[in-house]
């Protein structure tokens, strides 16, 4: 072994060679940094990294000659290290200094900085003004129950008004923050352009969901085939690669408005009207929201759901006896009540339909107000509509005898 002083300079030596690259890395790390963000590295991460190039380049020399890792040379290795830790913190040092003296002519923040397009923006009252816009369908946020139509329209077809001197990403936060709370949001991510048109991605407010959930049920969105005519409220058997999960629909991805049957004939329009029909699937891949036992939560999110099976609604006692007279060779009509006529002035009962003409009436329209069911004394006269029920032939006979 050498004598200390020699060691001392072979060290040096040493820490010479191994902390060039590290010090070079130094001074770009502090220098990058402090020019573009105006932020200083903590010396402790200089040292770590310093450190490891530093061993690198150490371990590529002890290739070359073993000796240097040998009990002998602790005494060159302690001074090199030391070396390599003194020149990579001076180093930083001055990379830092040098970027803060210099004149800073761009920063992450100018690097990022996005600005809206003189075309869009609008003086009101000497103040300059932008009008938000949504472009695109409204999509979805992984992880929540999807957004109802409705709200999807609002959303969709709503302009909103904001300061034209703000970044685009404080417009952003605020387009956000008027969704959520004019909507009653869980959660929207939004994303604008140059010309103010938005992107937007909302879920559905979780209140309103947890409402319509029964006790001891969960909400679990699925994707998979999903039927035509599927509405909230039906009960459904969810078909998954481990078994089947039965479940009650919560709410649907993409519904349509089921149109009511005096839509589709303008004669009817004064007819009586029919119970609202809730909103049904259009129908093919989409997400459904369902309600769920808790202890078939698991289950149900660790397969993939392949198809829906909806259990039977029912039979209403109305269109099963509908369904029975047909069967029975029975037809239904409308009619109007001519002037002049058997009917004209009379009450049902007194004009004996259903002996004289072998049919029953249904419905009558009289004075405006219609009554269903009508019993013998309910009073008829010219332009009253009558519905009415009986064989085709019979409806034929009663038409021509009271138009």
């Amino acid at each position: 072994m050498a004598s200390l002083p020699v060691e001392v300079v072979y060290g040096l030596y040493f820490g010479v060679l191994t902390g060039l690259v590290p010090a070079a890395v130094a001074w770009l790390l502090g220098f990058g940094f402090r020019y573009v963000t105006g932020v200083t590295v903590p010396g402790l991460a200089v040292v770590v990294l310093s450190v490891a190039i530093a061993g690198a380049s150490g371990g590529l020399m002890a290739l070359a000659d073993p000796t240097i890792t040998q009990s002998e040379s602790q005494v060159r290795l302690t001074v090199a290290l030391l070396v390599v830790l003194m020149g990579a913190l001076y180093a930083h040092n001055r990379g830092d200094a040098f970027a803060n003296d210099i004149p800073r002519k761009m920063s992450l923040r100018k690097l990022t900085e996005r600005s809206l397009s003189t075309d869009v923006v609008e003086l009101v009252g000497g103040r300059g003004q932008v009008s938000v816009t949504v472009t695109g369908e409204v999509g979805d946020i992984e992880g929540y129950p999807p957004v109802p139509l409705d709200i999807r329209t609002s959303i969709r077809n709503g302009e909103w008004t904001f300061p034209a001197d703000i970044p685009l990403v404080e417009l952003e936060s605020r387009y956000a923050d008027r969704l959520q709370n004019e909507f009653d949001l869980a959660a929207v991510e939004v994303r604008l352009d140059e010309r103010a048109r938005a992107t937007v991605s909302a879920a559905a407010p979780v209140g309103g969901l947890s409402k319509r959930l029964p006790t001891g049920k969960r909400a679990v969105s699925v994707t998979a085939l999903v039927p035509t005519g599927l509405a909230r409220g039906d009960e459904v058997v969810v078909v998954t690669d481990g078994g089947t999960v039965s479940a009650s629909v919560a709410g649907v991805e993409s519904v349509v408005e089921t149109p009511s049957d005096a839509d589709e004939d303008e004669d009817d329009a004064d007819a009586p009207k029919a119970a609202p029909r809730a909103p049904t699937a259009v129908g093919g891949e989409g997400r459904v929201t369902l309600a769920v036992d808790r202890g078939k939560v698991e289950s149900l999110l660790g397969s993939d759901a392949e198809r829906f099976i909806v259990t039977s609604r029912g039979v209403r006692r109305e269109f099963e006896l509908v369904s029975l007279l047909r069967r029975a060779g029975k037809r239904f009509s409308r009619l109007s009540v001519g002037a002049e006529g058997p009917l004209d002035g009379v009450t049902l009962g007194k004009a004996g339909v259903r002996d004289a003409y072998g049919v029953a009436v249904l419905a009558v329209r009289h004075g405006g107000n219609w009554t269903i069911a009508p019993r013998g004394d309910q009073e008829v006269s010219a332009g009253d509509t009558l519905y009415a029920v009986g064989s085709r032939s019979d409806l034929t006979a009663f038409e021509g005898a009271v138009a």
